[in-house]
Parts: structure tokens; sequence; C-alpha cells
């Protein structure tokens, strides 16, 4: 990997060169339920245990979330990342950052399920044989942890750039550039963690920025 090369996990949203919607931007909490209810589907499982005379029934909803283990079992022993479990593991997380864009207030568009808008998340296939190592899995998500110390901190930072960014839509109409891309910086610095400590598609250790 060349130094100063571009990290594996990319994010960019675009800023609103205009005027956001005020009225869903006031009401953003309530207007975002249906869709958190759709991403709360996907992004885990629920179960609910019945029982009936000597029989028991389970009704369970929802599709699991990200699949970590299994790719992570599939580097360790096979050197093999399917790729249909990438394909998941990508699209719920661009799925996933939509609706978080769209809470921070970063983008009055409802999130699609589907379609990208104006949120742009990749990160390459993995070549799980010659581009990932098969023990690595095992602890990186233990040398991710000063990754998490910093993102709790800038974590609250966002809800403070949040709150102020609601009232600046509500009396200009736009989101301030500065906290625009404070909130995006650390969006990214997030998928970035979550590429390497999770998703697994990259060795490279993520970089402690707010930047691409």
């Amino acid at each position: 990997m060349e130094a100063g090369a571009p990290y594996p996990v990319q994010l960019a949203v675009e800023y609103p060169e205009r005027d956001l919607n005020r009225l869903t931007t006031a009401f953003r909490l309530i207007v975002a339920i249906p869709v958190v209810i759709v991403l709360a589907t996907v992004g885990g499982s629920q179960s609910s245990t019945f029982e009936s005379g000597r029989q028991t029934w389970t009704v369970a909803a929802g599709a699991g979330g990200l699949l970590v283990l299994g790719p992570l079992l599939m580097i360790l022993f096979r050197q093999k990342y399917p790729r249909w479990w990438f394909d998941w593991n990508l699209e719920l997380l661009r799925f996933e950052n939509r609706v978080g864009v769209y809470l921070a207030l970063m983008d009055d568009r409802y999130p699609s399920t589907d379609e990208r808008q104006a949120v742009a998340l990749d990160f390459p296939y993995p070549d799980a044989k010659q581009g990932l190592n098969r023990w690595l899995p095992l602890v990186k998500w233990l040398l991710a942890i000063p990754h998490y110390i910093a993102l709790f901190f800038l974590w609250i930072g966002v809800l403070i750039a949040v709150i102020v960014a609601w009232f600046a839509i509500l009396f200009t109409g736009r989101y301030p550039r500065g906290l625009f891309d404070y909130v995006l910086g650390v969006f990214r610095w997030t998928n970035r963690v979550v590429g390497y400590a999770f998703v697994l598609v990259t060795d490279r250790y993520p970089p402690f920025r707010l930047g691409p």
C-alpha cells in the first residue's frame, strides 16, 4: 500500500447547496420513525415465543444485521469472503448511513432503501486469500479500541453539532458548512472502523482523521 493512498472505505455526502425543508427538519425525529423501523427490521433480529398447551412457537423477525462472525470464520478457515455476504454488508451499511445522514439533518430527502441519493459509501471486494491476513480478524476488534475511545467523544460533538444545525436550518434554511464537514468526518471515521474491525474488508489500520 502506497503512503498517502486513499483509505479503502470511502464515504461522501453531497452538501445541500439549497434551502433545506424547515418543516421536516423541525419534526425530523417523528418523520423518521417509519424508516427507522424498517432499518431495525433488517439491521437486527427479534423473536417472540408463544406457548400453546405443550407446544412452543417462536416467531422471528429481522434479517440479522451485519454479517460479522460468518465472514470471520470463512476468512480464518477457508480464506474466502462470500460475495453475497460482502454485498449484503455493503448495502446494509449504505442504508444505515442514509438514515443516519437524514437524522443528522444533512439531507431532507427521505432515505431510500435502495437508491444512493446524496450518500456514497464504497469499499472494494477483498481478495481474502491474497489481500487479507487470515488471523487478523481475531484481534481487529481489539486493535480498534483507541478508535472506540476517540469516536465516543467525537459523537458527543456530533450531537451538539446537530442541535446547533437544527436551529440554523430553522432560521436560515442552511446547514452551516463547518458543522456539516465535521459531522461527515465522524461518519467517515466510524465507517472506516466498521469496515476494518467488523465487516473485515481491509487489513489497513484506519487513520485517525475526519478527512477522506
